[in-house]
């Protein structure tokens, strides 16, 4: 082997300058902000969605309430109501102290912390209105730092490349917080009461008071980034008028578009299917037979790798393929993969045919994500309305699994498993039929347009 052979010459040096690329824009300052408050931003959700679903199925409460308590969700919906305050206010001390948006998030942050460990100390069996008020307090707070996370990330990090690592640290930071309070508090929850003996409430509450704890790596997060450049105000400009005039404009602006109300209508429906079927996935997994443990390991782990996979897959398909290309594969994805879970109610409890139906899932699932979030970014063209205006978009993405969520246990009661997944997959339908309309009319070449 001669020396030249062994030099980074021809195809593989810009491989390897590639690869030095990427791992400098990964680990620059600001994108790993981004990537860590993408963690933070994480890890409520779970908290008040399928983990809690999973503790109040472990302790008896039954499936109709426990769709019911979806509804806990209804801020992520209606957080855009409130987003143009995180624009035109300012937090009292801190926002002095860290600048307007780290202000922001440092306040949600301390109020996360308060209210999960309030969940914490609740029965959901014995006080199912004191539970629902800490969760609702959770979702609040939990909405409100999503907006700020959102107007953070699209100020700070300036660049085209800057926003694509940012939003791939961000996705993955997201997926690695749902599954410390997924698998993570429940495989804790398992432990607690298996090898220790500690009382079934005793371990969900360590459980919650656990990840209360980890809200301090979004402290950590804040205190570490860099502050945005802030809008100039006018010295005479109220906070009053300063949130009118944001409101108006945010709302004005994005009403006067082509298509405007069916693109609301599209972006409302295309998660729809994934409503349903989200909800009850963990009760799904116990009620054919499984054990929390398996849950654990199949569901939460396993599905993890799947995701992480079909995040990189929906990049790469991202910068292949136009945006609407994009949305038709992972909207028929997302529809198919679901179906799965009926030929799983029909086999039972088996592991090998869990392990398939849930990694399907979960890579499609990724994928969709990716490619949505890029659509929804691509929406919030006037920059000085972006917050407000992507609050609105991700807040009526959460319309299928607040509302239509709060009636899944009921439907799954009265039509049975493998009924129910296939309901979740109909469920998809109007969401390609909003996505077809749109591409008649040219939505997306206007869209491709605005963005050249």
């Amino acid at each position: 082997m001669t020396e030249q052979s062994l030099s980074p010459t021809g195809a593989d040096a810009p491989r390897r300058r590639s690869l030095k690329e990427a791992v400098a824009l990964y680990t620059q300052r600001d994108v790993l902000s981004v990537s860590l408050l993408g963690f933070s931003s994480g890890l409520p959700l779970a908290l008040t969605g399928g983990t809690l679903s999973l503790w109040m199925k472990d302790v008896g409460v039954t499936l109709t309430a426990i769709g019911l308590f979806s509804l806990v969700g209804l801020p992520y919906t209606l957080k855009f109501l409130w987003a143009p305050v995180l624009d035109a206010v300012d937090v009292p001390i801190l926002s002095r102290l860290l600048g307007r948006r780290r202000g922001w998030l440092l306040a949600c942050q301390i109020v996360l912390i308060a209210a999960i460990a309030a969940l914490a100390l609740q029965d959901p069996l014995s006080a199912p209105f004191g539970v629902a008020a800490c969760a609702l307090a959770v979702a609040i707070a939990s909405a409100t730092q999503d907006i700020a996370v959102d107007a953070f990330r699209v100020e700070r990090l300036e660049n085209a490349s800057e926003q694509a690592a940012g939003m791939a640290g961000y996705v993955t930071g997201y997926r690695i917080a749902m599954l410390a309070t997924g698998a993570g508090v429940i495989a804790l929850v398992a432990y607690l009461e298996t090898a220790l003996g500690l009382p079934r409430g005793t371990s969900w509450f360590w459980g919650y008071m656990i990840a209360a704890g980890c809200v301090a790596i979004g402290v950590i997060a804040t205190l570490f980034a860099r502050e945005p450049r802030a809008p100039v105000r006018a010295p005479d400009e109220g906070t009053g008028h300063r949130l009118v005039a944001t409101t108006v404009g945010a709302f004005g602006e994005f009403l006067r578009r082509n298509q405007a109300v069916m693109i609301l209508l599209f972006v409302m429906l295309f998660k729809f299917c994934d409503a349903f079927a989200g909800v009850l996935t963990g009760p799904f997994v116990l009620d054919i037979g499984f054990s929390k443990a398996t849950y654990v390991e199949i569901v939460k782990v396993v599905g993890f790798g799947g995701t992480i996979a079909g995040s990189f897959v929906g990049a790469w398909i991202a910068r292949a393929r136009p945006l609407v290309t994009c949305l038709w594969i992972s909207g028929v994805l997302q529809i198919t993969s679901n179906l799965g879970f009926t030929l799983q109610a029909y086999v039972g409890p088996n592991e090998a045919v869990l392990t398939g139906v849930i990694l399907i899932e979960n890579f499609t699932s990724a994928i969709g994500t990716v490619i949505f979030v890029a659509y929804l970014s691509a929406l919030c063209g006037a920059r000085e309305h972006t917050a407000t205006q992507y609050a609105l978009l991700t807040a009526l993405t959460a319309v299928g699994r607040t509302l239509l969520g709060s009636s899944s246990g009921a439907i799954a009661e009265a039509s049975g498993w493998p009924l129910f997944f296939i309901l979740t997959a109909v469920a998809g339908l109007p969401g390609l039929a909003a996505l077809g309309w749109l591409q008649m009319k040219g939505h997306f070449a206007e869209l491709a347009r605005d963005r050249a």
